[in-house]
């Protein structure tokens, strides 16, 4: 189904004809949790790392999950198999249920899955190819003390005021920064920078989002030699980096070509060069080739 399909209560339908009740208060409150998950050659990547991700999410939020890890694996087959392509994208929600009006979350009385299977285009093929201008949001990243960033939870408003003055500068995507002013994350994606021939992206407590593709990524260019550091990073060393790239499940990997005004040396640099192709081999070996 071209369109997408969804598994909700159940059953499979197609996405145009899926509806969540209005007293689901994972719609009142974003009240709940989500993980993002590509699938190539009809088999989903890194399945166990995103769903093991889901229950630390779910866990911080005081969510119980009734799915354990194989009922959630078998639900995400069905709805590939639905789908009826090689390639796409799964989001993974669970909400708190329905319940009364008011946030009190023990008037919910069942947590509400909900899997759906789509395309997803975050970059367009030429923007990949030539890269993608970023600019410094004035939307700073929520601190650990108000929601931590390593709970992928419903609320994404202030990523979404961030992109909104992406949009309204006319560049792809918006760079937040944390209260003290350091690097965190893009607005749906981890950045890494390269300078003198090292690797670098934010640390986790400068409120960057623990990416399973950030993850890979690090791991990938340690095999080839390349040094890595996570490394807390200002706007100056995003201007000054020899070139930059973002990743994420959603975005995979997409070279920056301008940040805040400013071209990079190179792009698509060398270092994402090699990071990509290590990257789609990697993709080729644990999805094509193994199996699921």
């Amino acid at each position: 189904m071209d369109q997408g399909v969804c598994w909700m209560d159940g059953r499979i339908q197609p996405l145009k004809e899926a509806t969540v009740p209005v007293l689901d208060h994972g719609l009142l409150y974003g009240d709940g949790v989500f993980e993002g998950i590509r699938f190539y050659f009809g088999r989903p990547f890194m399945l166990r790392a995103h769903l093991d991700r889901l229950r630390r999410s779910a866990r911080a939020i005081a969510l119980d999950l009734p799915w354990d890890h194989a009922a959630l694996s078998d639900i995400v087959a069905r709805v590939i198999e639905a789908f009826g392509a090689p390639e796409g994208y799964i989001r993974l929600i669970v909400t708190r249920g329905e319940g009364p009006l008011g946030i009190d979350p023990s008037s919910c009385r069942r947590p509400r899955l909900i899997v759906i299977a789509g395309r997803l285009e975050m970059v367009g093929h030429a923007a990949r190819a030539e890269g993608v201008r970023l600019v410094t949001a004035a939307t700073r990243r929520l601190p650990p003390d108000g929601l931590d960033p390593r709970i992928k939870s419903l609320n994404y408003l202030n990523h979404i005021l961030a992109r909104l003055e992406a949009n309204r500068a006319g560049a792809d995507e918006a760079v937040l920064l944390n209260a003290q002013g350091r690097v965190a994350e893009g607005t749906a994606d981890n950045l890494f920078i390269a300078r003198d021939g090292r690797l670098l992206t934010p640390p986790v407590i400068d409120g960057a989002l623990p990416g399973i593709t950030r993850a890979l990524i690090l791991r990938l260019a340690g095999e080839q030699g390349i040094p890595t550091e996570e490394l807390s990073l200002a706007p100056y060393d995003l201007h000054t980096a020899d070139e930059c790239f973002l990743s994420g499940t959603g975005a995979e990997l997409v070279p920056v070509r301008e940040i805040d005004g400013r071209a990079l040396p190179a792009c698509p640099g060398p270092l994402y060069r090699r990071c990509a192709e290590a990257f789609t081999q990697h993709i080729e070996r644990h999805c094509r080739e193994e199996p699921a």
